[in-house]
């Protein structure tokens, strides 16, 4: 059985570019501090109204069909990552096959966060081995300029965060040892509340439960949403930044030497490694951790802040529009974040 390539990819990006100086009329920060802390100069925010987490994902999608040499017809089978899709339900899968009027296919909506696109792609790389599809679309997609805290109580997330989209096309591959060589799944919910958006959501607040044992069932059901969530900062994302580092940066380049180690590699083999774009100062950790050269990594988090799902897709685009991703070559990529969650593929192109 043959493994999947990426016969194809596309990125959109929206064109409201946000810089860090943009954001003091919002918060009490500074372009050194965001920079020093993430790495990030600016980052890109899509319009509130006209764009969405699905009509991104439906930009990136149309340019990584067309490069595939299929049309959105040809599809019979949709994956879509996304921590910040349109709807609470149904998921973005289904929106895209309207929205690119595919025929009647499966749409599998993945909510893995930052490691959603690794995940994602790890289950078309099956179906494609299986023999079961032979064109799937895999999406990774985020708007998260609609759900931030602008305002000094919520900066530590708010500077870290942009949206866009990329998407790549599975086919079989033409040949042996070409495409995904292997995927390498990891969770570790022990400390899934480190780094989550606790609400909305159907929990009713029970990691506090002695905050809230005199409430009744009239008061509890109003913890799905209420004003006191909006005035109490309740329903932004939550993350202990240090604690998410300190797993992120051991945990990282294990996953990267796994897929390695599985395919008889080394650090050195690499020609490029694309990590989820969660921090700049992670990513050099890890590089200085594997000892790998600096045009063996490619990070573009300085301009497009954190994307989670899409980051991995827009930079594996961005380098391959720039010829940094040729024929033959060893490509890793590889995720961590909320769940927590992490991921890596090995690629040969």
């Amino acid at each position: 059985m043959l493994s999947s390539k990426i016969a194809g990819i596309g990125k959109y990006l929206p064109s409201n570019v946000v810089t860090n100086n943009d954001l003091l009329k919002y918060m009490e920060t500074s372009d050194e501090w965001i920079q020093e802390r993430t790495g990030i100069k600016e980052r890109r925010y899509a319009h509130r109204t006209e764009e969405t987490t699905t009509t991104m994902g439906v930009e990136a999608a149309k340019i990584a069909i067309e490069r595939a040499g299929i049309t959105p017809q040809d599809i019979d089978f949709i994956i879509f990552a996304t921590l910040s899709p349109d709807y609470y339900f149904p998921g973005c899968g289904v929106l895209l096959q309207r929205a690119m009027k595919m025929k009647e296919i499966g749409a599998l909506d993945v909510r893995n966060q930052c490691s959603g696109f690794v995940y994602a792609l790890s289950v078309g790389d099956q179906f494609i081995r299986s023999g079961m599809y032979k064109n799937i679309l895999v999406v990774g997609s985020e708007k998260h300029s609609f759900g931030l805290d602008f305002t000094t109580r919520g900066r530590n997330v708010s500077v870290i965060f942009g949206d866009g989209a990329g998407a790549v096309v599975l086919q079989p591959a033409d040949r042996e040892g070409q495409g995904i060589l292997s995927t390498h799944l990891h969770s570790d919910g022990e400390s899934a509340e480190i780094l989550a958006m606790y609400n909305p959501g159907t929990h009713a607040n029970h990691w506090k439960e002695e905050k809230y044992a005199s409430f009744d069932d009239a008061e509890i059901a109003q913890m799905f949403f209420s004003h006191a969530m909006i005035d109490d900062g309740q329903i932004f994302p939550y993350m202990d930044g240090p604690a998410v580092f300190k797993k992120a940066v051991v945990k990282f380049p294990e996953v990267i030497l796994e897929s390695l180690t599985k395919n008889n590699l080394t650090p050195a083999d690499i020609n490029l490694l694309i990590p989820h774009q969660a921090n700049l100062r992670i990513a050099q950790f890890v590089q200085q951790t594997l000892k790998l050269r600096d045009d063996q990594v490619y990070n573009n988090i300085q301009y497009y802040g954190n994307t989670t799902a899409a980051s991995i897709p827009i930079a594996l685009c961005e380098a391959w529009e720039k010829g940094l991703v040729k024929d033959n070559d060893l490509v890793c990529l590889a995720a961590f974040g909320s769940g927590f969650t992490w991921a890596s593929a090995l690629l040969r192109w």
